[in-house]
């Protein structure tokens, strides 16, 4: 084989130095768990087991919080409730099924994806992305003149080269991709291979590039997501073991993941050019598993697709303009009736349904003048088909909402945080630093639990909680757990699309295996865990600057 191929899995056995046998153990340990479902599941029946002994031991914790705070203790002392006795198993029967039918992130995940559906079904986000990455690939300088001006477009003429125009484009497209769910997974990551191959590049280099910013930067976008409101719900449930009161809206984290989208864009951009391609070398085609010829040919966009971008563009427009109206004058119908202001107002108590509006719309007007969808049989297919992935996802939250009303009647979740709060004040970490060890430590659980939201539902009663009782917002903690939930999607073979990815792989080099694909990942996720960290407190603590919305950096136990 060429000096400049991937070696081949299948050679002979090679030294496995110890970063080898470290994901090897990772692997198997990943293995060795059961299914999400079946993790729940066990978690649920874990919280009634832990709580009857809590109880029975007499565990307990001094409620911090001063009287008259709702959902505080009447005599000041958490106890323990247990789950494991009459009344335990009454309550456990009687709302068995509002536990999940209140469940917070059901609801606007389900609504959310109604509207993605309808756009996704007329071909509306496959265009965009599509004309975005070619616009990009057909991109040609302008020649340098003479004097001052030629002068400064010299080294502006060379950075904006078709490779380096195009790499960027793959990785905001991709970044962006991730408002339509797994979209960016099934066709973006594939495409941008054979982008990279087209233009006599190596294919495994766009695929790492696409993979990268559409599971290593999960979480940053220009827009509110599906995943947005899944995770605040989530954080809302957790949140409300200090404080029932409280309330988090989809947007909290916007502000910080709209400028985190243009750190993962160029820190993609740049290990794609400046590690990973040069590392990779030519390409030989001759180590493809099939012919490649004609295969995931990108075709430019239509006249008619064009036409069709345009108008959904135009409809966005409108939709803009109508919802400005209800929220920029000062009694706009969507501001907080009492107080006048956007806080805890119908507009981002509402967010989803704008998700679901913006979405919905503009996909419609795309598919009528494209023709992709002609009436409303249309969109209630688009719908249908939104509906038909979620399955696996309904499943899974039944028995996480169970886990979680489980955790919050034990008031367990209440002991651990007080005790674990008192832990880190003992020892002096209650300081911005406490994130660091935080994101590292949500890395390392989504090397084995690679689902955002099955990650989140676990850990979310644990941490949220702790992290208020030292003094910071949940909106505020929620953002950092975003960071270290991303950043190493793209190195466990736990997440649910390695098996994909791998599959595309195959596709140009037949013998990859799944160490080749981590090794090539492993320097994204290195520089975007690093970068990332440096402006969450960049952005958090030196600038001050709020992560979304009405989101409050600190959190204040008597406010």
């Amino acid at each position: 084989m060429s000096e400049n191929n991937i070696p081949s899995q299948s050679s002979s056995p090679q030294k496995k130095n110890l970063f080898t046998r470290f994901l090897n153990f990772v692997e198997w340990m990943g293995n060795l768990l059961p299914h999400p479902v079946t993790l729940f599941a066990i978690f649920a029946l874990s919280v009634i087991l832990f709580s009857g002994i809590a109880d029975w031991l007499g565990w307990s914790a001094i409620d911090p919080r001063p009287e008259g705070t709702p959902g505080r203790s009447p005599n000041g002392i958490i106890e323990p409730v247990s789950l494991m006795n009459g009344e335990g198993f009454r309550r456990i029967i009687s709302n068995l099924v509002t536990n999940f039918t209140s469940f917070a992130p059901l609801g606007v995940v389900l609504v959310a994806l109604l509207g993605v559906g309808v756009a996704e079904r007329s071909g509306l986000i496959s265009a965009g992305i599509r004309g975005l990455v070619l616009k990009a690939a057909s991109f040609k300088p302008r020649e340098s003149k003479g004097g001052i001006v030629g002068f400064f477009m010299k080294p502006v003429n060379f950075f904006l080269t078709p490779k380096n125009l195009v790499t960027i484009a793959i990785c905001f497209a991709s970044v962006v991709s991730n408002t339509a769910s797994e979209m960016g997974y099934v066709v973006l990551i594939p495409m941008a291979a054979y982008i990279f191959y087209s233009m006599g590049r190596h294919p495994l280099a766009g695929l790492a590039c696409a993979f990268a910013c559409v599971s290593g930067g999960y979480s940053a976008n220009i827009l509110i997501g599906t995943i947005d409101p899944l995770l605040a719900g989530l954080t809302q449930e957790a949140a409300r073991i200090i404080d029932p009161t409280y309330e988090v809206h989809a947007a909290v984290n916007y502000y910080f993941m709209f400028v985190s989208t243009f750190l993962i864009t160029a820190v993609g951009a740049f290990v794609t050019l400046k590690i990973v391609e040069p590392k990779l070398g030519t390409y030989n085609p001759e180590s493809a598993s099939e012919n490649l010829a004609g295969e995931d040919q990108m075709n430019p966009l239509t006249k008619v697709e064009r036409k069709g971008l345009k108008y959904a563009g135009l409809s966005v427009l409108v939709l803009i303009v109508l919802l400005s109206l209800t929220i920029i004058p000062e009694n706009g119908i969507l501001r907080n009736p009492e107080t006048g202001e956007i806080l805890n107002s119908p507009f981002l108590r509402g967010i989803v349904s704008f998700i679901f509006v913006f979405f919905l719309i503009p996909g419609f007007v795309y598919g009528r003048v494209t023709g992709s969808m002609k009436d409303d049989k249309g969109i209630i297919e688009g719908m249908a088909n939104s509906m038909s992935t979620l399955g696996l996802y309904i499943v899974i939250v039944f028995f996480a909402a169970q886990f979680v009303a489980f955790f919050g009647w034990s008031n367990l979740g209440q002991i651990f945080a007080v005790k674990g709060s008192e832990f880190l004040n003992d020892i002096g970490l209650t300081g911005p630093g406490v994130f660091i060890g935080f994101i590292i430590i949500s890395g390392m659980v989504n090397l084995t639990l690679g689902s955002a939201s099955a990650q989140w539902a676990v850990t979310a009663p644990i941490f949220v909680p702790m992290l208020m009782l030292i003094g910071y917002s949940p909106e505020v903690i929620q953002a950092a757990y975003r960071i270290g939930d991303s950043v190493t999607n793209i190195i466990t073979p736990m997440m649910s699309y390695f098996g994909l990815i791998l599959a595309f792989a195959t596709r140009y080099v037949k013998d990859i295996g799944i160490g080749t694909i981590i090794s090539t990942m492993l320097p994204y996720s290195m520089l975007f865990f690093v970068c990332w960290v440096i402006l969450f407190y960049l952005w958090v603590f030196v600038f001050q600057f709020p992560v979304g919305p009405e989101a409050p950096t600190y959190y204040i136990i008597n406010s």
